[in-house]
């Protein structure tokens, strides 16, 4: 088997195999293997069980594989349950010390025992970090059993500890003792390994969604963030600090041109953020499940009060503190209508480094174009895990501030209304405080108000008012990022949205392999567009694939559909926490599809 396996690490939290994962993952991309790296990590600083698969795919897929290829078990409390993880034909690298009888005994897999412990009492001095060093050493190890280049392996190193020079020739060392180990003492008896694929990975780098949302929201003009730490939205503020103090920075004075607070908790940073979008400035907060919770009122409030702000939610396992680093499509529902009382949100679903970059810009203009929250919904597979992705292109566009009125548009007219809809398309005009003009102000209201801002509870007035709140939703339909189609005429079709685009189109290979033939439409925002609709009537049979119990987004569907499509739809839900993998797709997909043939059939004859 070459270059199509996964190769997982199962280690204990805070053992620091992290580190050497990555020199593994950074190795494999440098001999040109595309790979996707997943990391199952528990909610805790230290010592419960953690995971981590890299993926080796010739045809570069990207979503999670069940199958287990390569073990390297280091792990004496799930030793058991890894072993059984892995596939028939596989490896299993583990600590010789473990035993491989009874429940770990398995005649249809290679165990290469390696004394991963006194390897490193032997070879490194008491005082060093031996206990770290072991994972070099498992990284040696691999390297020979699936005949890694060694020299590759050791640059991949270097460039991992470039900032701790010290720390270099001590890693390499321990790679180096693995490496011999099983050169002398391992003959190779498995059928894995591993050849450059020259070309494979070009014009590819590996970055994590979080990063890339940030360097969007640096691009999309945010000048203001404002956050309460949470998993698995925490790195996204912090990369975007540090994108501004590398891009963003007074020449002059050498200050951080943007505020970033961390606030006390999420209320405080929602309020912050939709405080700095009333005074005209790009504002942005990210959370997850939990906080957008609390975020629930002063979103209702900025979407009645009109006031731009992006919240980007990237979503994990829920509900209550649920899983908070397992990943989940929890929050879809949620986010589309969040508040009390009739709200309909703008949501983007970001399903790639890429989307997540150009979303967060996107989603700026569309706040203030809209005048509104607008909710970027990654979740953690996408910000968390590495992707292979193309370079980010740096974006030739202005920015969209929409509808705002200055000082010498308002001296053109004899008069405005701050919620009055001048053009048909339910977005009035605004001012940004400060506008120096004498007709330039307004009240800000969160309770009725009529279309010049004034207080009012009259019932044709608040009606008039939800109906052009319902008008500027509509408007949105052709202006967020459109779906994209994949389409053949075929009886059936994927419907889908978000991370769980990787895992279909690993599936649709599979069915087609299965004589199974499908299309594709990925949903990329809410409100849906026309042709999402027009989709689903060209199909009978739609599975709507999402990560999630109660299939969401196939209820926000069935909630627009007219009633001839609804028995067209078919919910389709994976939610262990885990990503979801091609499998999920493929069996439930091929079970109906098989009963759909036999009962056409059936009517024939």
């Amino acid at each position: 088997m070459v270059n199509d396996l996964t190769i997982r690490a199962a280690t204990v939290n805070g053992s620091g195999s992290q580190s050497s994962n990555l020199v593994l993952t950074h190795a494999l991309v440098r001999l040109g293997i595309p790979v996707a790296p997943k990391n199952i990590f528990p909610s805790n600083i230290e010592g419960l069980p953690t995971w981590f698969d890299v993926r080796l795919s010739p045809r570069g897929y990207q979503c999670r594989s069940r199958d287990v290829d390569v073990l390297v078990a280091l792990n004496l409390v799930t030793w058991e349950s890894d072993v059984a993880s892995v596939k028939s034909g596989g490896v299993i690298v583990h600590d010789a010390s473990y035993s491989v009888h009874g429940k770990t005994a398995r005649d249809d897999v290679t165990y290469y025992p390696v004394p991963f412990t006194e390897l490193s009492k032997e070879h490194f001095p008491q005082g060093s970090p031996r206990k770290y060093l072991i994972n070099m050493i498992y990284v040696g190890v691999l390297a020979q059993i699936l005949a890694i280049d060694l020299a590759v392996v050791e640059a991949a190193l270097r460039d991992q500890f470039k900032r701790k020079p010290a720390a270099v020739e001590l890693n390499l060392s321990a790679v180096r003792l693995g490496f011999e180990y099983a050169r002398d003492h391992l003959p190779k008896a498995d059928s894995y390994r591993v050849e450059p694929m020259p070309g494979g990975t070009d014009n590819l780098v590996l970055m994590d969604g979080n990063r890339g949302a940030a360097l969007g929201c640096v691009m999309g003009g945010c000048t203001v963030v404002a956050w309460y730490p949470i998993t698995p939205s925490t790195s996204l503020c912090e990369a975007f600090i540090e994108y501004c103090d590398r891009f963003r920075v007074d020449p002059a004075t050498k200050e951080r041109r943007a505020a970033t607070i961390q606030a006390e908790d999420e209320l405080a940073a929602i309020g912050m953020v939709i405080g700095a979008g009333w005074a005209g400035a790009r504002a942005m907060t990210s959370t997850s499940g939990p906080g957008i919770s609390l975020m629930a009122e002063t979103a209702g409030f900025a979407y009645y009060a009109e006031i731009p702000g992006v919240i980007f939610d990237v979503q994990r396992a829920g509900p209550s503190t649920g899983l908070p680093t397992r990943t989940m499509q929890g929050d879809v529902s949620f986010a589309a209508q969040i508040s009390h009382g009739d709200t309909k949100h703008i949501v983007l679903f970001p399903g790639t480094v890429t989307e997540a970059y150009e979303f967060a810009m996107d989603a700026f203009d569309l706040a203030d174009r809209f005048q509104t929250p607008v909710f970027v919904l990654s979740d953690l597979d996408l910000g968390m895990n590495l992707w292979l992705t193309p370079p980010l292109a740096y974006p030739e566009r202005g920015f969209d501030r929409g509808k705002v009125l200055s000082a010498e548009d308002l001296e053109k007219l004899p008069s405005w209304g701050r919620y009055r809809d001048v053009d048909g398309d339910g977005i009035p005009y605004r001012t940004i405080p400060g506008t120096p003009h004498p007709n330039a102000g307004y009240f800000t209201r969160g309770s009725g108000h009529d279309e010049d801002s004034h207080y009012s509870e009259r019932p044709e007035v608040y009606q008039r008012n939800l109906d052009r709140l319902l008008r500027k939703y509509d408007t949105a339909r052709s202006v967020v990022p459109q779906p994209l189609i994949e389409e053949a005429g075929h009886e059936a079709a994927i419907l889908a949205y978000g991370t769980t685009h990787h895992a279909v189109v690993e599936a649709r290979d599979i069915l087609r392999q299965e004589g199974v033939e499908v299309d594709y439409l990925r949903v990329r925002a809410l409100p849906f567009s026309a042709g999402i609709e027009a989709f689903i009537a060209r199909h009978r049979r739609v599975y709507v694939v999402e990560q999630n119990r109660d299939g969401q987004l196939f209820g926000l569907l069935r909630a627009e559909l007219p009633a001839h499509l609804l028995e067209r739809l078919r919910s389709v839900r994976h939610y262990t926490g885990e990503p979801i993998d091609a499998a999920a797709v493929t069996e439930p997909l091929l079970h109906a599809e098989r009963a759909a043939g036999q009962a056409a059939a059936a009517a024939l004859s």
